[in-house]
C-alpha cells in the first residue's frame, strides 16, 4: 500500500502538466520534497522507461487498477491487446457492481477494444468498396449509431464491429455477413423493372413455395415450426422472420383500386423496393382505374391544375424573365407534372389524400398565372381575344371561364351553342 501511494504521488508531480506551472510560481517545493522521498520503482528487465504517457493515456490505463506494472499494458500488437482485454474483463467482474472503479474499468475496456480494432482493421482515407450481387457496399465510419444487420437480424456494435451499407438499397450488414447475402440489390430491379404489382395481395399458398422462405429458402410453416411464416401484403408470398420484420408500408394496388392508404406488413425486400419506387411516376390512373376520378374529388382538382400548368409551360420556355427566374424549377421534385398529366407516383397519391399536394400545387399555379397575366408584358402580349364576341379582357387558355379549340388552339369564352357551331371545343 505504501508503494502504491508513493507511486501515485510521483505521477501526480511528473505527469500532471499543471504542476509544472505551479512549480514555476514557487508552489513546487512540496512536490520536490515528495520526489526526493518517492523514487520511481525499477521496471522489469527489457521494459522501456515510462517516457511515453501519451500511449498510456490512449488506452486509458494510467491509473493503478491492475496489479501488474503499467509497462505491461503498453501493448503494441494484437496478442498483447487481447491479453489486456481479458485481464480488464476479469477486473470488471472482481470489482463491486456500479462502483466508480468498475465504470472506469469498463471505459478502459472500450478503449482497448477500439485499439484492437484499429490494429485489425486500420482506418483508410477512402472507405472500402465491395460489389456483391449488384449491391455496392461501402464501409461505414460511424461508430456511435445503433443499427441492425439485415442478414443475421442482430445489433451492429459500431464500436467494435465493421459494417457496410449498400449505396443503392441501403442494405446494412456486418462484414462477416457479406458473403452470406443471397438477395440481389433492389435498386437493380427498380432500374430494370420499374413497375408495381397491381393485384391486391396475390397469394399462391405455402405449398407453391415448398414451405420455404421466398427469399432465403429457409424452412417455414404457419405453426412456427421450424420458423414462423410471415406473409408480405405486397407480393402475397411468405417469408421467415429474418426476411420479414413486420415492417409497414402503403400498398400501391390497394391505393389505385380502393383508395386505401392503410399501411400493411411487408417483407424487408418489398419495403426497400416500395421506398425506392415511392416517387417514381409509373401509375397511369386513367388506364388502371378510370372510375377513380368519379369518386375522389381531390384527384379531379389535381388533374385540372396539372392541365393548366401544361398550358402555361409554352409561355415560360419562350420568356427570358421566366427562364432567368427558373419558375419551372418550382416543380423540380415532381418533374413529370411539366411533362404530362397522366402519370402519377404513389407519393403523389399519398399527398393528394392528405391534402398537401392540392395546397402546394394551387400555390404554384397562382405564382405561374401571376407572372403571365400581371408581371410579364411579353407573356401578356401572348393572350387571346375572343373571336366570337370581341369583348372582355384578354383571355388565356388556363383561365377557368375559357375554352380552347381542339383544332386551331384558339381561346374563347365558354358560350355554349354558338361556340360549338364554329369550333370543335370539348
Amino acid at each position: 500500500m505504501e508503494y502504491d501511494e508513493k507511486l501515485a504521488r510521483f505521477r501526480q508531480v511528473h505527469l500532471n502538466p499543471f504542476n509544472k506551472q505551479q512549480h514555476e510560481q514557487g508552489a513546487g517545493e512540496e512536490a520536490l520534497d515528495i520526489t526526493s522521498q518517492a523514487r520511481l520503482p525499477e521496471l522489469p528487465p527489457g521494459e522501456p522507461e515510462s517516457r511515453c504517457p501519451e500511449r498510456v493515456m490512449d488506452l486509458g490505463l494510467s491509473e493503478d487498477h491492475f496489479a501488474r506494472p503499467v509497462g505491461l499494458f503498453l501493448a503494441s500488437d494484437v496478442q498483447q491487446l487481447r491479453q489486456a482485454i481479458q485481464e480488464c474483463k476479469q477486473v470488471i467482474l472482481d470489482l463491486p457492481e456500479h462502483s466508480e472503479k468498475q465504470k472506469d474499468a469498463v471505459v478502459r475496456l472500450i478503449h482497448l477494444r477500439l485499439k484492437l480494432q484499429e490494429l485489425k482493421d486500420p482506418n483508410e482515407d477512402e472507405p472500402n468498396i465491395r460489389v456483391l450481387l449488384e449491391h455496392r457496399f461501402y464501409k461505414e465510419k460511424s461508430k456511435s449509431v445503433k443499427q441492425t444487420c439485415d442478414k443475421c437480424n442482430t445489433v451492429i456494435w459500431g464500436l467494435i464491429q465493421t459494417w457496410y451499407t449498400c449505396t443503392g438499397c441501403y442494405y446494412r450488414c456486418h462484414s462477416k455477413c457479406l458473403n452470406l447475402i443471397s438477395k440481389p440489390c433492389v435498386r437493380s430491379k427498380v432500374s430494370h423493372q420499374a413497375e408495381y404489382e397491381l393485384n391486391i395481395c396475390p397469394e399462391a399458398g405455402l405449398d407453391s413455395q415448398d414451405y420455404r422462405c421466398a427469399e432465403c429458402r429457409a424452412p417455414i410453416s404457419l405453426r412456427g415450426v421450424p420458423s414462423e411464416a410471415r406473409q408480405c401484403d405486397y407480393t402475397g408470398q411468405y417469408y421467415c422472420s429474418h426476411c420479414h420484420w413486420n415492417d409497414l408500408a402503403v400498398i400501391p394496388a390497394r391505393v389505385v383500386h380502393n383508395w386505401d392508404f392503410e399501411p400493411r406488413k411487408v417483407s424487408r425486400g418489398s419495403m426497400r423496393y416500395l421506398a425506392l419506387m415511392m416517387s417514381r411516376p409509373v401509375l397511369r390512373l386513367r388506364e388502371i382505374n378510370p372510375l377513380l376520378f368519379n369518386y375522389v374529388e381531390e384527384l379531379v382538382e389535381i388533374r385540372k391544375l396539372r392541365q393548366d400548368i401544361l398550358l402555361m409551360k409554352p409561355y415560360f420556355i419562350t420568356c427570358r424573365e421566366a427562364m432567368a427566374a427558373r419558375l419551372l424549377l418550382q416543380l423540380q421534385d415532381r418533374q413529370h407534372f411539366v411533362e404530362n398529366d397522366e402519370m402519377y407516383s404513389v407519393q403523389d397519391l399519398l399527398d393528394t389524400h392528405t391534402g398537401r399536394l392540392g395546397c402546394s400545387l394551387a400555390e404554384t399555379h397562382t405564382l405561374f398565372a401571376k407572372h403571365i397575366k400581371l408581371d410579364c408584358e411579353r407573356c401578356q402580349a401572348k393572350g387571346f381575344v375572343c373571336e366570337l364576341c370581341r369583348e372582355g379582357d384578354v383571355l388565356f387558355p388556363f383561365d377557368s371561364h375559357t375554352s380552347v379549340c381542339a383544332d386551331c388552339s384558339a381561346v374563347f369564352h365558354r358560350s355554349g351553342l354558338l361556340l360549338r357551331q364554329f369550333h370543335h371545343v370539348p
